[in-house]
């Protein structure tokens, strides 16, 4: 365990590490405002997301979200805490997931 945190110490201050996350929905969209991560997921207000300290977030795509950083651990917890807003749901797959993450999903009600 030891060797493994020495390791991903030497690689946050070398190469960083990345999460990426998708937004689908319609009017889904994510927008960057100097320190603040704008989000528009479907509620009756913006959600004012603060970057914290350390963490580097790009909007390439208004419907994508690149959270990058030193720290492991602080860029897993921005991610998942940016993901908690508006969880993918299984029926239509709306919601905040990762680029790489599958969602299974459900069959509908049948007639």
């Amino acid at each position: 365990m030891s060797r493994t945190q020495i390791a991903n110490l030497v690689q946050g201050v070398t190469g960083g590490f990345k999460k990426e996350l998708e937004i689908n929905g319609i009017g889904y969209r994510a927008a960057l405002q100097g320190n603040v991560l704008k989000l528009s997921l479907g509620y009756s207000h913006d959600v004012l997301f603060d970057i914290p300290e350390g963490i580097k977030i790009t909007v390439p795509k208004n419907t994508e979200v690149v959270v990058e950083g030193n720290d492991q651990q602080q860029v897993g917890q921005v991610a998942a805490n940016i993901r908690a807003w508006r969880k993918p749901e299984p029926y239509k797959g709306k919601g905040i997931k990762y680029k790489d993450e599958f969602i299974f999903r459900k069959e509908g009600k049948k007639k």
